[in-house]
């Protein structure tokens, strides 16, 4: 009785610890703090898990004449959690609206309600697969070797809602593919404009055009989002409601109303059972595919890139940001080459690189930035990072880096799932985007391409002339009174502003 106390007090310490560094941490991004990370960021992870060895050595140690009757209280405190949750994210919700209001963007995702949106996804894929878990886990732990009768009626209602909730995304994707069908109708005119005089091939613009209204669902990722977050909150408000209310499954509450409502119930409630054990099954399934497959693991590290780039100020548990080395590496690399040789230099970057590209250039002194030319391409700066990160990377934080750096150049096409314009609204400058890059580079075959031309999406742009054109035309932007980069002993000559 005594360890189980002493267990009791360190598992509330080790919360309370928790809470505090979610609280108190990364308030502030001009001090660095060895100590705090040392002691809590590194020692929390470890102290939890040796909380739960140690929970797992107390509830598996024999106790001989002692019999389980009973369950325990898991509605009621999976209710006060499910409840917390969904308070917590409408406050969240109610600031964020409040802070659209004072400063509206109609560029940000889902009018500054993205990050309520995802935190609420967060919560109910959080609460329904560790419920799962955990009725599992309990079954295999019984020592009496019979199954339950069946999980927490809580967890019934929520695993019920999912069925609902894929139907809605259904007919959100059932609207999503007609429109995609008829933007890639409008875009079949388009190719034919874009190559006059060249013979028709159906097949071929049927394919450009199919991959550019593809290309452009990107866009549509708020309105997706969006209606799988209110289904989520409604849906998840009648469970809450019902479950306390009833006090039973969804197919034991129905039983005395109509008929319809009756299958209904038990259909959704049968289904969403299933549902939770198979979306398991696929979590594991991907993570394998992971160690196997490239393609897999290419899409892992870039959401991995995403989630990572971000301080721990954002998130205090993730994993090391490398942001925090790679930004001020670079910096310092820009910096004392341009002080020593007082040269010229395109920074350039592709994808998730134009965004540490624009971090680093943000975080030069001003003297030095404006010996630097930016050259971005396939850059999700402002079509990702602006509507979902607006506080960031919103219009006035790219209209101030156009003004900060000497020149700035942005290549796109519109086969590019992830990179497009950066929209800077700045006319005392000249304007930052290219005009879309052709995709493929020849419609059919000539000599220079015997071969039919790839589609090239998000890849290979430096491929494309248009990218060595933008780059001499930074270059020739760049002030000409300031030297280029010294050629090596024994090198015909480096161009200026090439690394060597």
């Amino acid at each position: 009785d005594v360890l189980s106390w002493l267990l009791t007090a360190a598992l509330l310490a080790c919360a309370a610890a928790a809470v505090a560094v979610v609280c108190r941490r990364g308030r502030s991004e001009n001090e660095l703090d060895q100590r705090l990370d040392r002691h809590l960021v590194r020692g929390l992870p470890l102290g939890a898990l040796a909380l739960l060895l140690l929970t797992m050595v107390y509830a598996g140690w024999p106790r001989p004449g002692w019999r389980s009757t009973g369950r325990l209280a898991g509605d009621p405190a999976l209710g006060a959690l499910m409840l917390a949750q969904g308070l917590l994210v409408v406050a969240l919700a109610v600031v964020a609206r409040d802070l659209y209001r004072r400063s509206p963007d109609p560029r940000a995702g889902m009018r500054g309600l993205s990050g309520p949106a995802v935190a609420l996804l967060a919560c109910a894929l959080g609460g329904v697969m560790s419920g799962g878990v955990a009725q599992r886990v309990a079954d295999w732990l019984d020592g009496t070797h019979a199954l339950l009768p069946g999980p927490p009626v809580l967890l019934t209602w929520q695993a019920s809602t999912i069925p609902p909730v894929l139907a809605a995304l259904l007919v959100l994707a059932a609207g999503l593919g007609m429109r995609t069908a008829r933007l890639a109708r409008a875009e079949r005119d388009r190719v034919r404009h874009e190559h006059p005089g060249e013979p028709e091939d159906q097949a071929r613009t049927r394919t450009i055009a199919q991959v550019r209204a593809l290309a452009a669902l990107t866009d549509r990722a708020p309105l997706v989002v969006a209606v799988l977050t209110a289904t989520t909150l409604a849906l998840g408000a009648v469970a809450l409601t019902g479950a306390l209310a009833t006090g039973k499954t969804p197919a034991a509450a129905a039983r005395r109303t109509y008929d319809a409502v009756q299958a209904v119930a038990e259909t959704s409630q049968a289904l969403g059972s299933w549902l939770v054990g198979l979306g398991f099954i696929l979590f594991v399934t991907w993570g394998r595919r992971a160690y196997k497959d490239a393609s897999a693991r290419r899409t892992i590290g870039i959401l991995w890139d995403v989630g990572t780039f971000w301080p721990r100020a954002a998130h205090p548990f993730a994993p090391p940001c490398y942001a925090e080395r790679a930004v001020p590496d670079l910096t310092w690399r820009m910096a004392t080459w341009t002080q020593r040789t007082g040269g010229r230099l395109v920074l350039s970057g592709h994808s998730q690189g134009s965004v540490l590209a624009a971090a680093a250039a943000w975080q030069l002194p001003p003297s030095v930035r404006g010996r630097i030319a930016l050259l971005t391409y396939g850059s999700p700066l402002e079509r990702l990072y602006g509507r979902w990160f607006p506080a960031h990377f919103g219009p006035p934080a790219l209209s101030a880096l156009h003004r900060d750096v000497a020149c700035w150049g942005n290549l796109y096409r519109l086969t590019d799932p992830i990179g497009g314009p950066v929209r800077v609204p700045d006319d005392s400058t000249p304007g930052v985007d290219h005009a879309p890059l052709r995709d493929p580079l020849a419609y059919g075959r000539t000599p220079a391409h015997p071969l039919p031309a790839p589609i090239l999406g998000h890849s290979d742009y430096q491929a494309d002339p248009a990218f060595a054109r933008e780059r001499a035309r930074l270059l020739n932007r760049l002030r000409p009174e300031l030297p280029g980069q010294r050629p090596e002993p024994g090198k015909p000559g480096a161009r200026a502003g090439e690394p060597g």
